[in-house]
């Protein structure tokens, strides 16, 4: 084996599932080697570039459940964001007519437009789930980001930032559902119309604006997601149908913005009476921490996934036996 070759193999090992490099992979490095110069010593930049994507374009085909589990995660965020939006809707309607507030005014903040453009992302997916669902999280998402920018009273970031990666993610929902599947989301709002009526009073008239109320909610809300999805990722791992754990692993991401909260409590660590809300400091950390996570731990997976034995694909059990009756064969 010269050095060319060798060094070609070791970029298919690290690039290409197990699998695929037992029975192609003297193949793969044979076309390598064919379209090489004569006098090369070392693989060129792209013949390395093309490796790479060629390799996690295998990955991607043994990642038994990878699409299926995008579509399932799409609809648990929407589901999520939808309840969250209903809720928040509620707690915006409500605060302007508690004793302590000293306006008298339809709405507390700008924040109102915002749950309404989520909620009408909740509506259009269940008559449009396809191309006007997408425009529709993308102008909830601008409306999100303009309110931001007005300087105007607004939600603060901790309860706006969860709602956008929760829209994005939710965007794996979009195309062709089962009419079913798509009245999903739209129950989580209307389920959560009583729990936020009969909470929203009880934070109102403490007078935390949205912050006491945040620090209780979206925790909650990454705790039922999280349980929910392990949840229905065990049933159906049960069933050999990997969908639910590829849908867990992308709402980690989501589920640690809702925790947002509690993770920058922890770092920030500042004892017994400490507000409410984390240092902004902790806050920031907590927010690269939880990215960090979820940005790699769909990579591990997906390489770990083709580095089973059997490289992702099914292992055959019918070796040695007759291919008409299944009786064991004496050839073998």
């Amino acid at each position: 084996m010269t050095d060319l070759e060798r060094r070609y193999a070791r970029w298919a090992a690290l690039f290409y599932p197990a699998g695929y490099r037992r029975e192609r992979g003297s193949e793969l490095v044979d076309t390598y080697l064919s379209l090489a110069a004569p006098d090369r010593k070392r693989p060129s930049a792209d013949d390395v570039a093309d490796l790479a994507v060629g390799g996690l374009r295998q990955h991607l085909r043994v990642a038994q459940g990878l699409g299926p589990g995008f579509r399932l995660a799409g609809v648990l965020a929407l589901a999520t964001l939808a309840a969250l939006a209903t809720g928040w809707a509620i707690f915006e309607a409500v605060v302007p007519w508690a004793p302590w507030f000293p306006y008298r005014r339809p709405f507390l903040s700008l924040g109102v437009a915002v749950w309404a453009a989520w909620l009408l992302a909740v509506v259009v997916y269940v008559v449009a789930p396809g191309r006007w669902f997408r425009w529709a999280v993308g102008l909830a998402v601008l409306v999100t980001a303009g309110v931001v920018l007005t300087g105007m009273p607004r939600p603060p970031l901790l309860v706006l930032l969860p709602q956008v990666v929760l829209g994005i993610v939710a965007l794996g929902a979009a195309g062709r559902q089962p009419w079913w599947v798509r009245l999903i989301p739209l129950a989580a709002a209307a389920a959560s119309v009583p729990v936020a009526a009969s909470a929203a009073p009880r934070f109102v008239f403490a007078g935390g604006y949205y912050y006491e109320a945040a620090a209780t909610a979206l925790p909650a809300a990454a705790v039922t997601l999280l349980i929910g999805g392990a949840l229905l990722a065990l049933g159906l791992a049960a069933r050999h149908d990997y969908r639910g754990v590829w849908a867990l692993l992308i709402l980690l991401t989501p589920i640690g913005m809702l925790a947002l909260n509690s993770l920058g409590a922890m770092l920030d660590d500042s004892g017994p009476g400490r507000p409410v809300t984390p240092a902004w400091s902790s806050m920031v950390a907590a927010s690269v921490l939880v990215m960090a996570v979820g940005l790699v731990s769909m990579p591990l997976a997906i390489a770990a996934r083709g580095r089973l034995p059997s490289g992702g694909r099914p292992v055959r059990t019918d070796a040695g036996r007759c291919p008409t009756c299944g009786a064991p064969s004496a050839s073998a």
